[in-house]
């Protein structure tokens, strides 16, 4: 199958004087460095890099993962046509607390003064979440120079940071972040979310008028993730995955998603043909392999992350692909893996609360089953629906990928990214700019299409 995006027309991406528009993102993390933003955001820039924007990236040296993953990289180059500026920071362990705000400050300060030294009024700036107050840095800068920028919201802080109990409710610490964050909204040009929830989230608590907030949902490659059948995944073959109807999780297995249901369904399965696959880490990894032992779930295998090269070949040797999501969450966060797992053509298994956009999608598409959070009964029942109707399975899958080509490819979605910066940026013609108002709407219609 092929990415078959609806055509639209030709965006302008040149100033009046003929030149590219220039845009710069900024975030702290960026390829070859293993953390999932910098790797969506070096496909976004490359994509609007040839949609003939002259895309800049400001970003630290590599520094996510644990110190094997590090890439030596130079402070400056570019890289399929986006150019590439890195900063020196320090590379303490993201999991502790102090370390990760020493990172914070040596990353910010010097960020802070570049853009603060050398912003143009020429230039569209996309702000990320990462770290979470980096766009504290565009409205600080604003202030005293012409600073046209874009936020864009990938996990709401203080609202996560709340919800894990790092800081307490209502606390200074949250007063002073949701100050930070009204006015990084506030005077930003439009802002970017990933759904209908971290839309209301942003306007309802910091007052942002709804036209200005833009739902934009993330992607997966349409090229390294395809349709595959499970017999030919060499990985389904080297864990022994073939003969069994295989459900899997694979990505980020920490705090903010619900594993507890996947394991409780996996006992009432134990009899039946069934595997359930945990692939990657996270804040639960180490509770997920106490749970399987503890409950002698055979069925059951924990695997670390597959290097992304052989994700395609991995994520095939499941029947069926499971996306959770934690109570009180969604809004706060989104689940990412929904867009892999859809274009790989497998049925979706969701858990979320009932009143979640994930439940909708799935239902209204057509393109797996969803079970109540805390709910096991209704997930193996689900499981055993698709395990027990191979062709219906089937049609579930091809639906998922027809659905992810329609909506969730790098394409279709860095069409939107550009529609949007185009709408804030300084230089871009009258015509683009006044479209801001037929961006949701176009978006909402390619999705439901």
């Amino acid at each position: 199958m092929t990415d078959t995006a609806p055509e639209r027309p030709a965006l302008t991406s040149t100033a009046p004087d003929g030149s590219p528009l220039r845009v710069v993102i900024l975030n702290q993390y960026y390829m070859p460095d293993v953390a999932s933003t910098g790797h969506l955001l070096h496909e976004l820039a490359t994509q609007l890099a040839e949609m003939g924007f002259h895309v800049e990236v400001l970003t630290s040296r590599p520094s996510y993962g644990p110190p094997d993953t590090w890439v030596d990289c130079p402070m400056r180059e570019t890289v399929d046509g986006v150019h590439i500026k890195r900063l020196w920071t320090t590379r303490f362990s993201k999991d502790n607390l102090l370390g990760r705000a020493i990172n914070y400050v040596t990353f910010m300060g010097q960020l802070f003064l570049r853009v603060l030294f050398t912003s143009r009024k020429d230039t569209g700036y996309l702000y990320t979440t990462n770290p979470p107050f980096l766009g504290f840095v565009g409205a600080i800068v604003s202030l005293f120079r012409r600073h046209s920028y874009v936020m864009l919201l990938h996990d709401a802080y203080p609202q996560m940071a709340v919800w894990v109990g790092t800081i307490r409710k209502n606390g200074i610490a949250e007063k002073v972040w949701h100050f930070i964050n009204k006015m990084s909204y506030g005077r930003a040009k439009q802002s970017i979310v990933l759904c209908q929830k971290a839309k209301a989230l942003v306007c309802d608590t910091y007052a942002v008028p709804r036209e200005n907030v833009h739902v934009v949902p993330n992607w997966a490659d349409s090229k390294a993730l395809n349709i595959k059948p499970k017999p030919e995944s060499q990985f389904a073959k080297d864990h022994n995955l073939n003969g069994h109807f295989v459900a899997m999780y694979s990505g980020n297995l920490g705090l903010y998603y619900e594993f507890a249901t996947l394991l409780d369904a996996a006992e009432r399965l134990r009899d039946e043909p069934f595997r359930l696959v945990f692939i990657g880490s996270g804040g639960k990894r180490n509770w997920l392999a106490d749970e399987i032992i503890k409950r002698e779930l055979t069925n059951t295998l924990l695997l670390p992350y597959q290097p992304y090269e052989k994700l395609g070949d991995s994520l095939a040797a499941c029947d069926a692909s499971f996306v959770t999501i934690a109570r009180g969450i969604e809004g706060i966060s989104f689940p990412s893996k929904l867009y892999t797992s859809l274009a790989v053509g497998r049925p979706i298994l969701a858990l979320s609360e009932p009143d979640s956009e994930l439940k909708d999608l799935i239902e209204e598409h057509r393109v797996g089953g969803w079970s109540g959070l805390g709910d096991p009964d209704a997930l193996a029942s689900n499981i055993r629906t698709l395990m027990n109707d191979a062709e219906e399975a089937e049609q579930t899958g091809n639906r998922a990928r027809r659905l992810f080509e329609r909506a969730f490819t790098l394409r279709a979605c860095a069409r939107q990214y550009a529609e949007v910066l185009l709408a804030s940026h300084p230089l871009a013609p009258d015509a683009e700019r006044t479209a801001t108002e037929s961006i949701n709407v176009e978006a909402e219609e390619s999705r439901v299409a």
